[in-house]
């Protein structure tokens, strides 16, 4: 068995998924190429991924096309849960999001911590502001380029902290919504039986929080909120990413469609958990 699973979720990515990919090799990471495995999981791109493009990376990749492809990446999601081989999986709803170096070994490292635990990355997107608003500044693709380019990415991944702005507003230790790279134990991802497949809505509306939400819900899971690393969102036109009153919609329709399956408001992660600081490897509990 693995020591851990990628399962990372593409669709129409041919630009942000290399950089991704990239992001997530052996050497990038700091760990051995068995120590684990990447599951791409293709929602039906009009120009899919293929493993040989990806076999100078040195990492185990299986490309899958998702079966029974829709607007909503929940089933492309279960069906590389379902694939996946490693003890701890970690899912990438959003296959345009990079990671700093060492989040993978991170992880590894926060889930020997505690039995059952909920390891939560923070999510930042690159550019000056969050792209929703950055967007209508001129931030773009093209921008996005040169902005990498700029800290030489990927010589040292860490400058990605540079040219990002993370999304939690009140800093690492604040309200969390979600997480972009959500690692469980394998038999937690047993007991939620996966991501909620009535999440059919374009983009899978609210499902990652809703994700976040049920995890720590399960008993005895101990949320772990990981500092030092991160994902980093390339922008690609995404629904709640590329203009604010797009954002503002689907996270009001969002809230609609959580508050008819579960009864209650969506609300964010308020308590802080713990916290495992990949640059010093200290633990707060």
């Amino acid at each position: 068995m693995k020591r851990s699973s990628l399962v990372v979720i593409s669709y129409e990515m041919t630009r942000e998924l290399p950089r991704t990919l990239l992001s997530l090799s052996p050497s990038y990471q700091g760990l051995d190429a068995d120590d684990y495995e990447i599951i791409v999981v293709d929602n039906a791109s009009r120009m899919p991924p293929r493993a040989e493009d990806f076999a100078h990376l040195g990492c185990n990749i299986e490309i899958l096309h998702c079966q029974k492809p829709s607007h909503s990446p929940v089933r492309a999601i279960n069906e590389g849960l379902a694939r996946a081989q490693g003890a701890l999986i970690g899912v990438w709803i959003d296959g345009a999001r990079m990671a700093s170096p060492r989040l993978v070994r991170t992880c590894l490292a926060a889930s020997a911590l505690h039995p059952r635990p909920v390891i939560a990355t923070l999510n930042y997107q690159l550019g000056p502001d969050v792209q929703r608003r950055s967007s209508a500044q001129g931030y773009d693709q093209n921008v996005e380029d040169a902005l990498l380019a700029s800290i030489g990415w990927p010589k040292d991944g860490r400058r990605l902290f540079e040219i990002a702005t993370g999304e939690i507003r009140n800093g690492p230790l604040g309200a969390m919504l979600e997480s972009n790279a959500l690692f469980l134990p394998r038999a937690l991802w047993e007991e939620l039986d996966g991501y909620d497949e009535a999440f059919h809505e374009p983009g899978g509306s609210v499902v990652n929080p809703d994700t976040l939400a049920r995890a720590l819900d399960l008993p005895s899971t101990q949320l772990i909120r990981i500092l030092g690393e991160g994902t980093f969102h390339q922008i690609h036109g995404g629904l709640s990413t590329s203009t604010q009153q797009r954002a503002i919609e689907m996270l009001k329709d969002g809230a609609k469609a959580y508050f008819r399956l579960r009864g209650k408001p969506l609300v964010p992660v308020r308590a802080c958990g713990w916290t495992y600081d990949s640059r010093s490897g200290e633990i707060m509990r």
